[in-house]
C-alpha cells in the first residue's frame, strides 16, 4: 500500500485534533490547514508536532484560508492528498445569528471552494465534508439520511449548501465525495464557548472555589451527544468505503441541556439549582428542539457504532474540567 496523505481543515479544533492523532497512528502523512494569527491556536495537536527538520516527523501545518481559494488550489497541489477531510468552518451556532453573512463565506462557500479546488488541480483526493445535525433543525426526530433538512440558524443553512455541493460534485465530476451528518459529538477538547464544556469549565471552577453562578439559556432543547474520538473514526471509515455515501453518526439517543446540567453536577456532588441561573442572550432567534440520530446505514455500510452515550461522556468531561484545575 502507497502513503496516504491526509489534509485536514479545521485540525486545530475538537475533531481535527482526534482525527490527526487517528491518521498519524495508521501511518499517515498529514497535512493541516491553519489561519495565521498573532497568538497561537494549535494547543490541541502540539502534542503531534514535531519540527518540519526532523525525519520522524510527519505532521504538517500549512498558513491558509477558506476564503481564498486560490491558495487552497496551490496547496492541493504541493500536498497532493489523498485523502482530504473538511472540518474547518465557523461553527457556532449562535455566534452565526450574529455574523450570517461570514458564516456564510466561510461555512458553505469554503466547502465549494475546497471541492473547486479539488476539481481544478485534478487531485484524485477522496473527500470528507462535515456535514451536522443542524441542518433537520425543526424536523421530527429520529432523523437519518433521508430526512428532511429544515436548518433553523445560519450556520445550519450555510451546512445544508455545503451539502448538496458535496453531492453535485460527486454526481457532475465522479469526485469520491463523502457527508458525514455527525451529530453532536463532544469531549474535553471541546470549544470553551459550546454549552457542555461550558458547563464542565463551571463545575470545575465552581468545585474550585473560583465561580460561583453558571448562566446558561434555554435548558429545554433536547440533543443526541456523543464521544468525539469516535466520531472522528467514522469520518475516516466513510473515505474507506467502496463507494462514497452519506452518512448519520449517532448514539440514537437524547438528552435535554438540562440533562446534561443534572447529571454532570452530580458527577461532581454539587446541587446544580443553587448555581445555575437563566440568561436570554443566549437564546437563539429560531430553536432547534430535538435531535436524534439514526445511524443504522453507518452500522450496515462502516461497521461503525456509538461506544460511549451521554451518561458517561458528561463524567468523562466532569473529571478532565476538574484534573485541570485541581478541584
Amino acid at each position: 500500500m502507497s502513503q496516504q496523505v491526509a489534509l485536514i481543515t479545521g485540525i486545530t479544533g475538537q475533531d481535527g485534533s482526534y482525527l490527526a492523532e487517528q491518521l498519524l497512528d495508521k501511518g499517515y502523512v498529514v497535512h493541516g490547514l491553519i489561519r495565521r494569527s498573532s497568538t497561537f491556536n494549535t494547543a490541541r495537536i502540539d502534542h503531534l508536532y514535531l519540527d518540519p527538520h526532523d525525519p520522524d516527523a510527519r505532521l504538517f501545518l500549512h498558513y491558509g484560508d477558506l476564503t481564498d481559494g486560490s491558495r487552497l488550489v496551490t496547496l492541493l497541489e504541493r500536498v497532493e492528498p489523498t485523502e482530504v477531510y473538511h472540518l474547518g468552518a465557523q461553527s457556532h451556532v449562535r455566534v452565526s445569528f450574529d455574523e450570517p453573512e461570514f458564516t456564510g463565506d466561510v461555512t458553505g462557500l469554503g466547502t465549494t471552494r475546497l471541492l473547486e479546488a479539488l476539481r481544478v488541480s485534478k487531485v484524485p483526493a477522496r473527500f470528507y465534508q462535515a456535514s451536522s445535525s443542524e441542518m433537520f433543525g425543526a424536523t421530527p426526530p429520529p432523523q437519518n439520511e433521508n430526512a428532511f433538512f429544515y436548518p433553523r440558524s445560519p450556520y445550519a443553512a450555510a451546512k445544508v449548501y455545503s451539502y448538496w455541493m458535496v453531492r453535485n460534485y460527486r454526481e457532475a465530476y465522479g469526485l469520491f465525495a463523502c457527508n458525514g451528518i455527525l451529530f453532536n459529538h463532544e469531549s474535553p477538547r471541546r470549544g470553551e464557548t459550546f454549552v457542555t464544556r461550558k458547563i464542565t469549565m463551571a463545575i470545575a471552577r465552581i468545585a474550585a472555589g473560583l465561580q460561583d453562578v453558571l448562566y446558561l439559556g434555554n435548558l429545554e432543547a433536547r440533543r443526541d451527544w456523543g464521544y468525539a474520538p469516535e466520531y472522528a473514526d467514522a469520518m475516516w471509515r466513510m473515505l474507506q468505503a467502496d463507494e462514497p455515501a452519506d452518512y448519520v453518526v449517532a448514539t440514537g439517543t437524547s438528552y435535554s441541556v438540562g440533562d446534561f446540567v443534572r447529571m454532570a453536577f452530580e458527577h461532581a456532588d454539587l446541587d446544580w439549582e443553587k448555581h445555575v441561573k437563566f440568561d436570554p442572550r443566549y437564546l437563539r432567534p429560531t430553536e432547534v428542539d430535538d435531535l436524534i440520530g439514526d445511524a443504522t446505514k453507518a452500522k450496515d455500510v462502516l461497521g461503525w457504532q456509538a461506544q460511549t452515550f451521554t451518561p458517561e461522556l458528561v463524567k468523562i468531561m466532569v473529571d478532565a474540567d476538574r484534573a485541570r484545575l485541581g478541584a
